[in-house]
């Protein structure tokens, strides 16, 4: 199972949220790219960022923190947060990014991320699903949509996409454990890769979806809380 520890990005600093609320923020640390290191030194094979500023904004605004996170560490990286056209994909992608997360275009307009596998490949195009009582949520979780969580994946399973980030917005940030079921649910029904986000809090939380085949897990607050020893976690589970 490969584990993704979170940065999230905010004003330039690595920060956390609760339920993605933009008034329920804590800092972590001034320096995301230093934090980025530690990760990696701990055994860190994949990075997950996220530009929160970009997912209210619409339009990616911290390229500077994310170029200096590409630049400090020597694994792959993946990012989302107001990724909603083209441009910024290929831009986020020439800054050495290694897969561009996308939600709440994929879906506004589920074509553009069919145009986006076939131009740049599957390996660099994430959906990301997030998702209220089953439905999904979009513009920074401000809106919830008419789609579900499981027909979007379905669809973007048939525009060619392999790679989904799953997020369950009531857990995200409250250590109460990640939606086991839902995210088994969304596996066994795509057969996608399908990474578990929001909620992870303990090394029992990964057991158990390590257990039910779930391919990836994100892990945010429990590491900076420290609940979660990431280097144990790799030797477990990586």
């Amino acid at each position: 199972m490969q584990l993704y520890p979170a940065i999230d990005i905010k004003e330039g600093k690595c920060v956390r949220l609760t339920q993605g609320l933009f008034d329920q923020v804590k800092i972590y640390s001034d320096t995301p790219s230093d934090m980025a290191k530690l990760w990696v030194e701990k055994g860190a094979s994949f990075l997950h960022l996220v530009d929160l500023d970009g997912a209210l904004a619409g339009s990616s605004v911290n390229e500077d923190v994310i170029r200096s996170i590409v630049q400090a560490v020597s694994v792959p990286v993946q990012i989302g947060g107001g990724i909603r056209n083209r441009e910024t994909v290929q831009y986020m992608l020439n800054l050495g990014v290694a897969r561009v997360i996308i939600g709440t275009k994929a879906v506004q307009n589920p074509e553009f991320i069919r145009e986006l596998v076939v131009e740049f490949g599957p390996e660099h195009i994430v959906v990301g699903v997030d998702a209220k009582d089953g439905m999904v949520a979009i513009e920074g979780w401000e809106k919830v949509s008419s789609i579900s969580a499981l027909d979007l994946c379905k669809q973007m399973k048939e525009y060619g996409v392999r790679h989904i980030v799953y997020t369950d917005i009531a857990r995200d940030g409250m250590l109460s454990g990640p939606n086991v079921m839902m995210t088994k649910k969304l596996t066994m029904e795509t057969g996608m890769d399908i990474i578990a986000s929001g909620g992870v809090s303990s090394m029992e939380d990964l057991c158990q979806l390590y257990e039910e085949g779930i391919k990836g897990a994100i892990i945010g607050k429990a590491l900076y809380e420290k609940r979660i020893d990431l280097e144990e976690a790799v030797a477990c589970f990586g």
